[in-house]
């Protein structure tokens, strides 16, 4: 054997050891690390468990179980992004942003070819762009703006066929713009704003198609706009670069004679581009030389020396061009400051966030998600009306995701308001003031036949009744693998907070506001079932104490109404183990496994009496007393006798009928609002 084949053998192993699979728990655990040091985030992931089941939070997976989302922004994540990331061969979508993570972006991310998200934005990252990600093929959106990424902005990102969206804004970028991204056919954003980049604006860039946006604010720009750039009307932004010229362009001076210049070299000091403007004045040549020889250059000088001299040049010119880009970089960052009232001559992470959160967005959906599952695309198979419901009505719902992770502050832990087997809500702040509630839904939960989730969006929003909670709006992600339903925010808690309460407590309701609740989600429940106008009639399927939510006024407001029609029959069906579990399930759904009204009327029946006990649970011995006829008995003990009795005789008879073993001897919802209305006559 050669004496050199083991010391081979031993440089190779490193590599073939990388090369070997790492299962996807594994992968994920050593993200975790790294993510996560100190161990204080990510405490759900554990060794051992399912990455597809809810241990791991912020992981989906797709119908294979392969992981095929990691959605971590907004979580204080504080450490590095690891190349392990490249062991997750499916991965879909990768959001990362709005942490204080720091270090480079690995390369080896370029190895996940169905990468369509990469959301990386609002961090520390350092370092340059790796050119690898040019050649990610399904690459849709690249968010990497918020940074501290330098170098320049790779030319192989010209390659991504797919790219829709590139941000790339607010970091310490240098060099020209690529031409090489004018070859993008579907891009539609490009931001480069707020960064060092000099040279000349690309004609290229005319060339793509699809472009809406193109920023370059705030950078070192010169030479001439490109006409063409025209066509973007105010998607063009272009203020604060001194050398940029072109007519038709507001704010912008006309271009002379020596401005004019190859706008698609993609580095504006190359040689071919190397010219007495690119030079500035303190290094100017004489044209004809006649004095010491050592003070000047003959025409006859030898290219060494030209070369030199032309080093030296474009030094100083590098030079003026960085001192240039540092005082805006400092204007730039002083105006930030001052909108953030801080003293600090360095944005931190957080100063960031609350500038990027401050950020006009389109009320529509976003153009930084891809389409693939997104039954809100226009131009769908279900344009037009549907239902009477005019598209253009449906549209007003549709909300910005980025307005949406703002508003509750990408979702963070201390805007959580609660969480179910397929859902969270967070309190949230929109831009408008007001105050909302965003129901996030994993798309694992939701019907997989996007006309049918489409039809369910569209009858959300013709709901409309004082005693319905009213939804403001929804988005939807493929790449998040979410749905966002948005509802108005009800402060004061559900109804069953209100049950079980301690005596003397602030909980316990008045008797005149129970008689007050129990009719008005009575109305409420009528004009579910009701077809009137454009809304068609429809079954609730989960009303409980627990949906009826109370305002400032503890006026009722009946939640997740038709909420079933957006999510799997599984999903459903796993709902109903707790509301069987309290007793709201009507004992003919055993038999027929159907949902009706009468169903509805006896979930119903079952508040009334919660409402009448104050208790959360109805037991065998509570049913006796009701039987039997003591009333005193069953009527909460808080009240302290302090009620109608007249009154909670009718209720309870009420009650009794809606509950009924029969589904055809309970009444409809139509005789009960009836019936209620007459209490006040009642003493």
């Amino acid at each position: 054997m050669h004496p050199s084949l083991p010391l081979l053998a031993l440089f190779f192993l490193p590599l073939t050891t990388l090369s070997l699979p790492i299962s996807e728990t594994n992968a994920l655990m050593s993200i975790k690390s790294s993510l996560d040091p100190q161990g204080r985030i990510l405490t759900s992931w554990t060794l051992g468990s399912d990455p597809c089941g809810p241990s791991f939070e912020g992981v989906a997976c797709n119908e294979e179980g392969q992981v095929a989302n990691i959605s971590l922004q907004g979580k204080g994540l504080t450490g590095k992004i690891p190349a392990e990331i490249s062991a997750l061969t499916n991965l879909t979508g990768l959001y990362l942003h709005f942490n204080g993570l720091s270090g480079g972006i690995p390369r080896e991310i370029s190895g996940l070819s169905q990468l369509s998200e990469l959301y990386l934005n609002v961090n520390n990252l350092s370092g340059e762009i790796p050119p690898e990600l040019g050649y990610s093929p399904n690459l849709q959106v690249l968010q990497l703006c918020y940074n501290n990424l330098s170098g320049s902005v790779p030319t192989q990102l010209g390659s991504l066929k797919e790219l829709s969206v590139l941000a790339l804004q607010y970091n310490r970028l240098t060099g020209a713009i690529p031409a090489s991204l004018g070859d993008l056919k579907k891009l539609v954003r490009l931001d480069l704003s707020f960064n060092r980049l000099f040279g000349s604006i690309p004609v290229r860039l005319v060339d793509a198609p699809s472009l809406n946006v193109l920023d370059v604010r705030n950078n070192t720009l010169s030479g001439e706009i490109p006409i063409g750039l025209k066509r973007l009307n105010g998607g063009f932004q272009y203020e604060n670069n001194a050398g940029l010229c072109g007519g038709g362009f507001l704010g912008i001076e006309v271009c002379s004679a020596s401005d004019h210049k190859n706008p698609n070299k993609p580095e504006p000091f190359g040689p071919d581009n190397l010219s007495a403007k690119n030079i500035p004045e303190s290094a100017k040549i004489p044209a004809n030389c006649t004095g010491n020889r050592a003070h000047c250059v003959s025409p006859t000088s030898t290219p060494q020396t030209g070369l030199a001299f032309g080093v030296v040049g474009v030094a100083v010119a590098l030079a003026l061009a960085g001192f240039l880009s540092f005082s805006i970089y400092r204007r730039r960052k002083q105006k930030i400051s001052s909108m953030i009232d801080s003293s600090d001559s360095r944005l931190s992470t957080d100063q960031i966030k609350e500038v990027y959160c401050r950020r006009s967005t389109s009320p529509l959906i976003s153009l930084e998600y891809s389409n693939g599952w997104d039954p809100l695309v226009k131009g769908g198979s279900l344009s037009g009306v549907v239902g009477g419901f005019s598209q253009e009505v449906f549209e007003s719902f549709m909300y910005n995701l980025e307005d949406v992770e703002r508003a509750t502050h990408c979702f963070s832990e201390m805007n959580l308001l609660g969480k179910s087997g397929f859902s969270a809500t967070y309190k949230g702040l929109l831009r408008d003031g007001s105050v909302v509630a965003v129901k996030c839904i994993a798309k694992m939960s939701c019907r997989s036949d996007e006309d049918e989730f489409l039809k369910g969006l569209k009858l959300l929003t013709s709901l409309k009744h004082e005693n319905l909670v009213q939804l403001r709006g929804f988005c939807c992600s493929k790449g998040r693998g979410e749905c966002f339903l948005i509802y108005e925010y009800v402060p004061n808690g559900n109804l069953l907070q209100h049950l079980d309460a301690e005596h003397g407590s602030e909980k316990v309701l008045e008797w005149l506001t129970r008689v007050s609740i129990v009719a008005g989600i009575a109305e409420g429940i009528r004009y579910i079932h009701s077809s009137k106008g454009k809304k068609p009639g429809l079954v609730h399927q989960n009303i409980s104490a627990g949906k009826v939510l109370l305002d400032h006024w503890n006026n009722p407001l009946l939640s997740d109404s038709g909420l079933h029609k957006l999510l799997a029959d599984d999903v459903v069906f796993s709902a109903l183990k707790a509301s069987a579990a309290m007793g709201y399930l009507a004992p003919e759904y055993a038999t027929t496994g159907r949902f009706t009204e009468k169903s509805d009327v006896y979930a119903f029946g079952m508040i009334l009496l919660q409402v009448l006990c104050g208790k959360s649970k109805i037991t065998a011995a509570m049913q006796q007393t009701v039987e039997l006829g003591k009333l005193n008995e069953f009527m909460d003990g808080n009240l302290n006798g302090n009620f109608s009795e007249s009154q909670a005789t009718k209720i309870l008879n009420i009650a009794l009928l809606c509950t009924h073993e029969s589904a055809h001897c309970r009444p409809g919802m139509d005789d009960v609002v009836q019936e209620l209305s007459r209490l006040e006559s009642i003493l």
